[in-house]
């Protein structure tokens, strides 16, 4: 079992932390062949440090073929060569430690790379090979078996379902991917793969890693019987691969390894789910410690919308005593800037709206403020790389530069993830901006927009109106602040298209979503505002952090 490390004397970390998520490949490039890597990360940590974040989450680091960025593992207990090395894992874990910074690794256990050794002997082996009972090998319908074993789609476009050539060259079995082809899903039925990701959790839990985010989360048990999908089910019909009752045994196994170890190491569902109560059902004392809160990203930038979020969040979490947690991008969904900068400012996966006008200006104003927003709620903050620094979707990247399976999956309809994915800006006025060093041997692996010299660390460094700086200082007051690391929140009367809420006694924050500018409460100073204020008033799409006169009533 895993030393104790300095970061750990707080073992409810996970409760209020502001975590940021590195996508490696895109982060920072050590050796300048174009890609992120360990190295490249481990000479920023002082960002991280200067930003304030508690907590690094770090997208799968694991070798892979690279058909999904990553998700799709063919080694869980070794590091991409591409990257890395253990070692130099290792290495970033004690060195990130130093600087009081914990390390979440995501870990893949719906489905793995068709490049895994087990999956390759359940192919080499054919129908006999014992391994094949670790995934889902299915004959299929029709008089030669040549239909799919049911009409289960995949998430990224086309059928779940690929058919498999026999040793002998003859056709076989189908076996089931809920994504991308080079993705087989697990058979979380058989004990052997349930054994085998509980010793891939006591593996890097031994080397010091904090906390595990879980991929595709509810997604694991599926219905022996594989059951036809129904396009519309009944209220109440149980879905035959998603959020089933018995995925809970997993978690309650995984927490119980988790608690095993000192400093609390964390379990963090990746958990998109319309049900509020079956979401927390994840949440319970036994099982995950948090799971992310998606439907915030997704809300227009509207107050009452937004306000109702935070509402039905907190009392979700209440009952099971869980914190909520506060999104604004991830690796998956488009940047906040851009959202927010389009006529329609929520967000579906579904339809990115790729394409659609967009005010860059615009959708600046209002990330700035949802950040503040995100920042005073209570519960843990996730920060995308790069949302620190403003950074916008990048709409115009070449097509055959795309990578992500869902543009060729959905035979070049949907341009897919790899927008928010471009490598981020760090110093200098032109490409690679720093991402790679001065003598790399390649360019960047997506090519970063020359306007982004006026986005990097450097050029908004000591700029008191970046948003670098503007993320900064909310860090910095948020870890000070006793009020932001309580579960409190009281809402008060305000104008229509506003927030305004206390944290604690004389904590207020204040949101204008509206077209107009509003009068500030009575306050004693302000603590930090997202823009400029107009005459002493906020302006539309503009937060502002207030100091108040306590209020002896407040919690």
């Amino acid at each position: 079992m895993g030393e104790p490390n300095p970061v750990q004397s707080n073992d409810r970390w996970w409760r209020d932390a502001v975590i940021y998520q590195v996508y490696l490949r895109s982060f920072a490039d050590g050796n300048g062949d174009g890609v992120g890597d360990l190295d490249g990360l481990r000479s920023r940590l002082p960002h991280a440090s200067e930003l304030g974040v508690d907590a690094l989450w770090l997208n799968p680091w694991y070798p892979s073929p690279m058909a999904d960025g990553g998700y799709d593992v063919a080694d869980y207990r070794d590091i991409e060569p591409v990257f890395g090395t253990l070692g130099e894992a290792e290495k970033l874990i004690a060195d990130a430690h130093g600087y009081g910074i914990r390390i979440i690794i995501d870990i893949v256990p719906n489905h793995c790379s068709s490049a895994h050794p087990w999956f390759q002997r359940a192919l080499s082996g054919g129908p006999g090979a014992a391994e094949r009972d670790c995934f889902w090998f299915r004959p299929g319908r029709g008089e030669h078996g040549e239909l799919p074993p049911n009409n289960w789609s995949s998430i990224f476009g086309g059928p779940a379902w690929t058919r498999t050539t026999n040793p002998d060259g003859t056709a076989g079995d189908w076996y089931l991917h809920l994504f991308a082809p080079e993705q087989p899903d697990f058979n979380w039925a058989n004990p052997k793969v349930r054994h085998e990701f509980e010793e891939i959790l006591r593996f890097w839990f031994d080397r010091g890693v904090d906390g595990v985010r879980i991929d595709s989360a509810a997604l694991l048990t599926k219905d022996p019987l594989l059951s036809e999908l129904d396009p519309e089910p009944a209220e109440g019909q149980v879905h035959p691969f998603l959020d089933r009752d018995d995925v809970h045994d997993v978690y309650r196994a995984w927490r119980r390894i988790s608690d095993e170890y000192p400093g609390s190491r964390a379990l963090i569902g990746e958990i998109w789910l319309p049900d509020t109560e079956r979401f927390t059902r994840y949440l319970r004392p036994d099982e995950l410690h948090v799971a992310f809160n998606f439907d915030f990203l997704c809300r227009a930038w509207d107050a009452e919308q937004l306000r109702a979020n935070v509402d039905e969040t907190l009392a979700a979490h209440a009952p099971v005593r869980a914190p909520a947690t506060w999104v604004l991008s991830n690796h998956d969904v488009v940047r906040d800037v851009t959202r927010y900068g389009r006529k329609d400012t929520s967000f579906d996966m579904a339809d990115r709206r790729i394409g659609e006008p967009v005010d860059l200006v615009l959708g600046e104003r209002r990330a700035r403020a949802a950040a503040l927003l995100a920042l005073s709620l209570p519960g843990g903050v996730y920060i995308y790389q790069g949302e620190e620094l403003g950074l916008e979707e990048v709409e115009d990247l070449p097509d055959e530069l795309l990578q992500d399976p869902i543009w060729s999956r959905s035979d070049h309809t949907d341009r897919g993830r790899d927008g928010c994915r471009v490598p981020i800006p760090w110093s200098g006025g032109e490409p690679p901006f720093g991402f790679s060093p001065a003598d790399a041997t390649a360019p960047p692996w997506l090519p970063q927009p020359a306007h982004w010299a006026g986005r990097t660390v450097e050029a908004q460094t000591g700029q008191p109106d970046s948003m670098l700086e503007l993320y900064r200082g909310a860090l910095l007051i948020r870890r000070a602040e006793a009020a932001l690391h309580t579960e409190s929140l009281r809402w008060l009367p305000a104008p229509e298209g506003v927030l305004s809420f206390d944290r604690g006694a004389d904590f207020r924050c204040v949101v204008n979503t509206s077209g107009e500018p509003v009068d500030l409460p009575a306050h004693e100073r302000v603590l930090l505002v997202s823009n400029e204020l107009a005459e002493g008033k906020l302006p539309p799409d503009t937060a502002a952090w207030l100091r108040v006169v306590p209020d002896p009533a407040a919690g």
